[in-house]
Formats: C-alpha cells, structure tokens, sequence
C-alpha cells in the first residue's frame, strides 16, 4: 500500500492494472514500429516510386487525382498491416472488461475512421504539394501558415462535426448539474455553449469529461459513464480540473508551442528533401509525391525524439489545472476520490515506474495528485489555524 499522507491511504495498483497497462505499451511500440517500417521499406526499396507511378496510371497524368490514388493506396497498406494490432486493442478491451462495443460496431467505426482519415490525409497532402509546385523555394513557410489555420479550425469543427461521427450526445437534463458546472465556467471566465451527455457506455465502460470546442463551439460534455457512478461534487471537480487549463490558457500556449516545433518540423523536412533531391537523387524533383513517405518519416523521428520534453510540458500544464481545481472547489476529498474512482474504472495506473511517467505518460500519476491534494488541504488547514 503507498500512502498519499496519514491519512488517505492509496492502493496499489492491481496486477491485473498493471498487465493492461503493459500490454497497451507493447502495442503501441508495435504500432510506431510498424508505422515506421513500412515508411523506411517503401524508401529503401523505391517501392514508393512503384506506387507513384501506379498512381500516375491510373490518374492517367493527372497530378492532383493521382496524388489522391498514392495517398489511398498508402492508407490501405498501411491499414492491412495494422489491422492486426487494432483487433487485437478491441479484443483486450474486452477481456480486461472495459469495452461495450460489439465487433460489428468496431469494423463500422474503423470503417468511418479510415474514410474520414483518408479526406483529412487528402486534403493535407494535395496542399504540400501544391504548394512545392508553385513556391518550391518558400513552399514550407506558407504550408506553416496554412496548416496552423487548419489546426485552429479543426478544434473548432471537432466537437459539432467529427465527435457526432462516433458517439451520441444529448442536451444534459440534470438542471441543477448543469447549472453548477455554467457557474462553474463564468467563475473561470468561460462561455460554454451547451453542457451535453455523451453516451459512452454504449461502446465504453470507461469514464471521462472534456471541455471541447474554441469559440462558438465550446462545450462540456460528460460521459454517462461518470453520470451514473459519480457524485455531482466529483463531477464538479472533474471539470474545475478541465477549467484550469482554461484560466492558464493553456490552449493558447500549447498552440504557441505547437506552431514553433510545426515550423522547425517543416524546416527540416525541407532540408531532408532537398538533400534527397539534390545530392542523394533519391527523387527526380521536390514535388515528386513519392517522398511523401520520407517527409511522414521525419515527422514521426522528430515526435518520437521531442515526446519526453513535450509529456513533461503536459504534465506542468496538469498540475496548475489541478492547483485551480484545488482553489475552486469547497473540499478537495471529491477530486481526491475521483481520482481513485477514475483509476479503479479505467485501469489506469496510480504508480506507473518513473521511466513510463517520464517517457509516456502526459499526466502526472495518480498518487502525486493525490499527494498534492492532500498537501494542499494540509497547508490550508494550518493557514486558518495561524
């Protein structure tokens, strides 16, 4: 057993905990692995140029349609492969009882994901390229820009477009609830547009909460999974905790610090693909589509190399969230316990090694929040006792 304080005692994580956990992180190795292989593969080979000119037939020249047919024809390959991995998290799902989802409503979702999937990839990549014909020597300062406002505008469209695409959601019909989280928000000094119930439980047995949405489209919405097992006071510090990233504009600066490495991310790229162009003639010229394999590879190094500074940027960012939940709600015993409640329904674990928290984890572990509540009610306490 591993002690918050004295006084709020915080299990262990279960064996059966921990193996889930374990086998995710295996999966998810095996992912990036995959993912990578078939980029490093299809360039090494010049496969990638097979496909290119597969493309190119079947478009019968045209550029635009056939930039549509590679990015289709990488989709599905890479989407063969990884099916596998995928089936394999929707099986452990159910064994570690945590999934709803019949196998017919996954292949319809992993159906609608890969659609949805391959319109986002078209649109991005038909930009590139566009812009490598026509400004081949700027063309990675103007897709910044334009990517940026494609940022923006997807977390703007999200909540009322893509969400709806997965899961139902309802107007929230507990008035008093809902009237405690809106109080709640203009405290913050947000303007939410709705507070809605997000039907989970007809995929999921586990429980979450966000604050989604920019501007017209800022909402909450629960799960109804945290509906039905939670107090309307854990549900209150649930969202404070969502609020803090508000007050401390978190939105705004990972935003900022997004665009900064996005930047460096296409500066890069346009060395790499200058260097395949020009002295490793890897590609006859830059807005040979075929390098679109080598551009998604140094995208995917440069993630994998930064991910540990960027986790522990996220996890600064959750621990003044929490500090704010701490100042705005009357106890902290309803985070406290929502905290363990939250853990117990999802496995997630409470002790995860220092290693996993510092590589993987974009939350601090359970039992440090705990801690930091307890500590924070400890230091209140003796406040009005002096």
């Amino acid at each position: 057993m591993v002690a918050a304080n004295e006084t709020t005692p915080v299990l262990a994580d279960s064996p059966e905990s921990r193996r889930y956990n374990r086998i995710k992180r295996w999966l998810g190795v095996a992912d990036f692995a995959i993912g990578s292989g078939l980029l490093v593969v299809l360039l090494a080979t010049g496969w990638t140029g097979t496909l290119r000119d597969l493309a190119e037939r079947g478009a019968s020249q045209n550029y635009s349609f056939a930039v549509f047919l590679y990015v289709l024809m990488l989709m599905l390959i890479s989407k063969v492969l990884g099916t596998p991995l995928d089936y394999y998290g929707f099986r452990l799902e159910h064994r570690y009882n945590l999934s709803n989802q019949r196998l017919r409503s996954w292949l319809w979702d992993e159906f609608k994901s890969l659609l949805i999937g391959l319109v986002m990839a078209t649109i991005v990549v038909e930009l590139l390229y566009m812009l490598i014909r026509q400004a081949p020597q700027h063309w990675w300062v103007i897709a910044w820009i334009v990517f940026l406002g494609l940022f923006v505008l997807l977390a703007q469209l999200a909540p009322v477009v893509l969400f709806p695409i997965f899961y139902k959601f309802e107007p929230l019909e507990n008035e008093e609830l809902k009237r405690r989280l809106i109080v709640l928000s203009e405290r913050a000094g947000t303007r939410v547009r709705g507070v809605y119930k997000w039907h989970l439980s007809e995929k999921s047995k586990k429980a979450n909460a966000a604050l989604t949405g920019l501007g017209a489209t800022r909402r909450i919405i629960l799960a109804d999974t945290l509906l039905d097992n939670y107090s309307d006071d854990e549900i209150e510090a649930v969202l404070a905790h969502e609020l803090g990233h508000h007050v401390h504009r978190h939105i705004l600066k990972s935003i900022f610090v997004q665009a900064g490495i996005t930047l460096f991310g296409f500066w890069l790229a346009n060395e790499v693909l200058s260097y395949a162009v020009g002295r490793r003639h890897m590609f006859e010229y830059m807005s040979d589509f075929a390098n679109l394999p080598l551009l998604i590879l140094v995208s995917t190094v440069l993630s994998f190399l930064l991910m540990p500074a960027l986790n522990a940027y996220s996890r600064f960012n959750e621990r003044q969230a929490d500090r704010y939940c701490f100042q705005s709600v009357a106890s902290v015993e309803p985070f406290i316990s929502s905290m363990n409640k939250l853990a117990e329904q999802n496995l997630a674990e409470k002790t995860p090694s220092r290693w996993v928290e510092w590589l993987l984890h974009s939350h601090p572990a359970i039992v440090k929040r705990i801690a930091a509540a307890e500590a924070w009610a400890k230091a209140q306490r003796q406040l009005v006792i002096e």
